[in-house]
């Protein structure tokens, strides 16, 4: 007796997906073929005066309700079909363990090797076990037509099969965050023998640092070679001196194991100058022997290696020498403004130069058109000093549209800093 063959995902879903859109093509021909027919036929010009004076044909009441029925039954069946074969997993499919987090993925495998992409073998069936960390996310691989929400306490699944050597993109389709556009990765289908020599190479001691960071979730939103992300850059954080702001008020701090533990396990007691509150705590959450290595790694990271700017720096061009001044129309010197939204997180979500960030630009704020929604309605007003004020401390009662409503209220910020913060935004071209 042959096996029954395996129906891939893939091939479930484009099955479903082809068959509801004929009909729905056939549907639309024929009503608009009738429509049209109808139209000339009985045109009141051709017939003044109806002939027929039947009130109802039985035949005709009964034929357009058996075909739509059959039709609608139809598109269900193939799409039930299609969703049995994405839960159906197939004996032989490779588990592994995949991790969603703000803002990474960290896939792991049976033998403990872990990666931040999804390498599987060609061919063969792979059984993605997800569970969601900390909020919604949704693990999302279109060319494998996979598509799954991860709740957080609700572990779930996604199968697929790699038909040929690729890298395949996959995202987070769920907004989950600062840093959601920022979680994606790649699916890398190697040949078999490819694969498991892959698999079959554990990172050495001296690589367990950026191991652990992945395994983790650092590195989703800290980089190690000082490019600019969610949170400050982990080149040079051993023994640097940072600025942090504690209630309110800005410290500074030296970044030895001790501060380096404190920001893992209660990152947001002190907050580095210039990033947004974004980090989770981890205590908890981490196992105490990847605490003590990671922290033992960052202390590592000495100056020596360059240092990220902040999101305040983000969009800002760096001159080629220090004798080359930055362009005159981005505010890079000091100004209180500009150090009130750097301090207030605000440059981690709206950015100087026009740049597409969480919420709206700075760039030519004061003065321009703003479509907003109030309570459901769209509304347009012209960013004035009033309104400003306004989406600063109540944020949230007129949102820009097409942006979400992220923004936490300041009713702490001083009137006097506000006046500071708004003169700067009204000085921004």
């Amino acid at each position: 007796m042959n096996p029954t063959p395996l129906i891939t995902t893939t091939e479930a879903v484009d099955k479903a997906f082809y068959i509801i859109f004929g009909i729905s093509a056939l549907s639309l021909l024929g009503i608009t073929l009738a429509m049209l027919y109808l139209l000339w036929r009985y045109n009141r010009k051709r017939q003044p005066v109806p002939l027929s004076q039947k009130d109802h044909n039985v035949w005709l009441e009964v034929t357009w309700t058996i075909i739509p029925t059959i039709l609608v039954m139809l598109m269900f069946w193939y799409g039930w079909e299609g969703y049995l074969s994405l839960r159906r997993i197939p004996d032989n499919a490779m588990i592994v363990k995949g991790s969603a987090r703000m803002w990474s993925w960290l896939f792991s495998y049976q033998n403990g090797k872990t990666s931040d992409r999804l390498f599987v073998p060609v061919g063969q069936p792979v059984k993605v076990e997800l569970i969601a960390e900390d909020v919604l996310h949704s693990f999302y691989v279109p060319a494998f037509r996979v598509k799954r929400d991860c709740v957080p306490g609700m572990p779930t699944y996604a199968w697929f099969v790699a038909e040929k050597p690729g890298s395949y993109d996959l995202f987070c389709a769920e907004y989950c965050g600062v840093g959601h556009a920022d979680m994606i990765t790649t699916v890398e289908a190697l040949p078999a023998s490819d694969f498991e020599e892959w698999l079959s190479v554990l990172p050495a001691a001296e690589d367990r640092g950026p191991e652990l960071l992945k395994k983790n979730g650092c590195l989703g939103c800290h980089s190690l070679d000082g490019s600019p992300m969610v949170g400050p850059s982990f080149a040079g954080i051993g023994g640097r001196q940072i600025t942090v702001v504690s209630n309110g008020k800005e410290i500074s701090r030296n970044s030895d194991t001790a501060y380096l533990e404190r920001s893992i396990l209660d990152p947001n007691s002190e907050i580095v100058k210039g990033y947004p509150p974004a980090m989770p705590a981890y205590a908890g959450r981490i196992a105490e022997q990847d605490l003590t290595e990671i922290v033992a790694y960052l202390a590592s990271l000495t100056e020596t290696a360059p240092t990220a700017p902040p999101p305040s720096a983000i969009s800002q061009p760096k001159p080629e020498r220090q004798s080359v001044a930055p362009p005159p129309h981005l505010p890079i010197q000091d100004n209180p403004g500009l150090e009130l939204a750097r301090s207030n997180g605000c440059l981690g979500c709206h950015s100087l130069d026009g740049t597409p960030r969480v919420g709206p630009t700075f760039q030519g704020l004061f003065g321009s058109q703003r479509r907003l929604t109030r309570e459901g309605e769209e509304i347009v007003l012209n960013a004035d000093h009033d309104y400003l004020q306004r989406a600063i401390r109540n944020p949230n009662a007129e949102i820009v549209k097409g942006y979400p409503a992220a923004m936490p209220p300041y009713p702490g910020l001083s009137d006097d800093n506000l006046e500071l913060l708004i003169d700067w935004l009204k000085d921004l071209p």
